[in-house]
């Protein structure tokens, strides 16, 4: 980045960043002043209907915070893990925003957004994304939100995490964690419902990227997959 365009990022003193989340079912958008959410707007019906809703959304909270997309100066995006196709489509989104208008690209980890949908006092919190089977994208972070394990695809047996579970009180929560409460049976696992990674868990953390210039170089980004993508073709009829 040209050190002139990383000064004039330092001194604006009012920021619009415009958020897009779409790893999993919900299509989420926002817009948040230097870190504070002032529209959201997000829909998760149960199905994938990004392709139809993301745009919308993204007109409607313009509208709502009575800005124009030439007024946003920053676009962050969840980066993934998550679907591949929620993926693709709104990195594709922000991507093109960011070339239209000249404005910069930041992006998030999916887990990361996810975790920070929760509060603890002390523990752990597991933010999991489904993968798939007893697959799960998941990581570790503590109260403060801190990383201590990085991000990684788990295969879920009644072994796992027991090593955290064992003297310490851990939450799992979003979509891959629903499936899991069968398998994860202990006293000390707390399963918490109906979350989501949300573009309104994004503001702040956008923020602090923003100000410290920590952007993504828009023509080579690419979403966080963590796996290969492997299309399975349909059986013949005999």
């Amino acid at each position: 980045m040209p050190f002139f365009y990383a000064l004039s990022l330092q001194e604006k003193d009012l920021s619009f960043i415009l958020h897009i989340e779409t790893s999993t079912k919900n299509c989420s958008v926002s817009i948040a002043k230097s870190g504070e959410l002032i529209s959201l707007k997000e829909i998760n019906n149960g199905a994938y209907s990004h392709s139809e809703m993301l745009h919308p959304l993204i007109k409607e909270a313009l509208l709502e915070s009575k800005l124009t997309i030439k007024e946003i100066e920053a676009i962050a995006v969840g980066k993934g893990p998550g679907s591949y196709t929620g993926l693709r489509i709104g990195i594709s989104a922000a991507k093109g925003l960011c070339f239209a208008n000249d404005i910069p690209l930041i992006s998030i980890n999916s887990l990361e957004i996810l975790a920070h949908s929760t509060t603890i006092d002390k523990g752990y919190i597991i933010p999991m994304i489904d993968a798939r089977r007893m697959e799960v994208y998941s990581a570790i972070y503590d109260e403060s939100y801190t990383l201590i394990r990085e991000t990684k695809a788990d295969i879920i047996d009644e072994h796992s995490f027991c090593d955290k579970l064992q003297n310490h009180t851990v939450y799992f929560l979003g979509d891959g964690a629903e499936k899991c409460k069968e398998t994860i049976v202990h006293k000390n696992a707390v399963f918490i419902k109906n979350a989501f990674p949300s573009a309104k868990e994004m503001t702040q953390l956008s923020y602090d990227k923003y100000k410290e210039n920590k952007t993504e170089d828009i023509a080579y980004f690419e979403p966080f997959y963590l796996k290969n993508f492997v299309a399975t073709q349909e059986k013949k009829k005999i």
